[in-house]
């Protein structure tokens, strides 16, 4: 009775085992899908998914990288930050100061370099010399070079905005010293160059133009100064003074460049500035001098323009009277029309004369 219980317990315990085995067909490949039924390994089981703690050699060397970049970063900064520096400071000297201002400014600093100590120094003292000179040399050459390529660059920039010499005229002969220098703008003054599409450029001149040069050349040093170039200017001259009553002619290269125009600077005629004249359609737009300027009108193809006609009575008279410096008397006809101003005042001055004649006679009367 017992053992019947015994196997009837038994099987009950291990039945669904024995079920399971039995309706369950063997297979290598297959995967419980139950995770309840997956092996579980224990604690002490060591586990393949977890990566190796890295060695302490490796974190030393991902370290020191780490330290190399940023040192490497720190130093462009630097770099890029002095490039930048010296930059700036560059471009305000260039702006504040001339250069010869900038070497006057920098002297001292520059002389630094050459600092030293007696024989009878300690060699502490000599070693600090050696490396004060040597720390303030890089920056002093850096100042040098700066100068040297600066004063090149003016140079060279010099040489298009500055005339082409301090005495664009030669030497007055010592028989003509007291003679005045006309100065004729060309363009708009004496001549006017047109451009049309079926003929192309012309050139033509002023009404007058012929007479007002033969009849000045006998009292005056007559000079053209135009702001265009040599090749233009020559031909022009060539065909429009046949009789040669210009002296000299002046082009661009003789102007001074500033403020984006080309003015004549009558400072540099190699002539006394109280003997200049300087007529021009432009006068005052286009010479450095305005106290040495009579303007005219500017003439653009006017079949009865007189301007130059007008003037030759004012010039004539000037050179046969030679006051002893002509920027007053031109300052006296500021504002106003000369030629026609010069007319008004001689007929004043023959009326004086003549009362003054009348008075004259009624005394000795």
């Amino acid at each position: 009775m017992e053992r019947a219980m015994a196997r009837m317990i038994r099987n009950r315990r291990f039945s669904p085992f024995v079920f399971r085995k039995k309706t369950m067909p063997f297979s290598s490949s297959t995967v419980s899908a139950d995770p309840s039924k997956e092996p579980i390994l224990s604690s002490n089981d060591p586990s393949p998914a977890t990566a190796p703690s890295p060695t302490p050699s490796s974190s030393s060397s991902a370290s020191v990288a780490s330290n190399a970049g940023r040192s490497w970063s720190f130093l462009k900064l630097g770099v890029f930050a002095a490039l930048t520096g010296t930059a700036a400071a560059g471009a305000y000297a260039t702006y504040a100061y001339s250069s010869d201002e900038v070497d006057e400014k920098t002297s001292s600093f520059r002389a630094l370099s050459n600092y030293s100590v007696g024989d009878d120094a300690s060699a502490l003292e000599k070693f600090k010399a050696v490396l004060y000179s040597a720390a303030v040399k890089v920056p002093m050459k850096t100042i040098e070079l700066y100068i040297d390529m600066r004063r090149s660059i003016e140079e060279h920039v010099r040489g298009f905005t500055e005339p082409s010499s301090d005495k664009l005229l030669p030497d007055l002969h010592p028989q003509e010293q007291h003679v005045f220098t006309l100065i004729l703008d060309l363009n708009e003054t004496l001549v006017y160059s047109d451009w049309k599409r079926e003929r192309g450029w012309r050139t033509f001149k002023r009404p007058g133009v012929d007479a007002f040069l033969e009849h000045l050349a006998k009292f005056y040093e007559i000079v053209v100064f135009s702001d265009q170039l040599n090749m233009y200017v020559d031909p022009v001259i060539e065909r429009l003074d046949r009789k040669g009553c210009i002296r000299y002619r002046l082009s661009r290269a003789a102007t001074r460049y500033q403020d984006g125009k080309h003015f004549r600077d009558l400072s540099k005629l190699n002539r006394d500035s109280a003997r200049v004249l300087y007529i021009s359609g432009h006068a005052l737009e286009s010479c450095l001098q305005p106290e040495n300027c009579v303007p005219i009108k500017p003439w653009k193809l006017e079949n009865d323009d007189t301007a130059l006609l007008d003037l030759i009575p004012f010039l004539e008279y000037l050179a046969l009277h030679r006051p002893a410096d002509i920027r007053p008397v031109l300052a006296s006809y500021q504002g106003r029309d000369i030629a026609t101003e010069f007319i008004e005042r001689s007929k004043e001055h023959q009326r004086r004369m003549q009362e003054q004649k009348q008075h004259g006679r009624f005394w000795r009367r």
